[in-house]
């Protein structure tokens, strides 16, 4: 904590170490790894494709439900889930208070829940 001077919100410095701390792990676990010889390795099952045109399907009908939500629960749910901020961001960006924020998350991801399982209909 004493490192940090407010030149950013608390978020993204706590983000940043976090990814920072994960990139130093991940570098020291591959100095440990070593080659292994085409005797000791299984055959690895495939794997079954992704169907592109099954997903594109599945996003175009996410896309639709989220155009359905109200504005506020819009705005909030694309800024959190879509551009990655975080809540205290947000608040900054719109305006309004941190608890408005997450409970209009909270709201908009169960009433996005509930148009795709009704299939786009509110």
């Amino acid at each position: 904590m004493n490192d940090f001077h407010y030149r950013s919100t608390f978020g993204a410095w706590l983000k940043r170490i976090v990814i920072n701390k994960s990139i130093n792990i991940l570098r020291k676990k591959k100095m440990h790894l070593s080659e292994l010889d085409e005797n000791g390795v299984e055959a690895i099952p495939e794997e079954r494709g992704i169907d592109e045109s099954e997903l594109q399907l599945k996003v175009a009908e996410i896309k639709k439900c989220i155009q359905l939500l109200p504005d506020g629960y819009r705005a909030v749910l694309s800024l959190y889930l879509l551009e990655g901020y975080d809540h205290e961001e947000i608040s900054g960006i719109l305006g309004i208070s941190h608890n408005t924020v997450r409970t209009q998350y909270i709201r908009a991801k169960q009433k996005l829940v509930n148009l795709l399982k009704q299939g786009g209909i509110s």
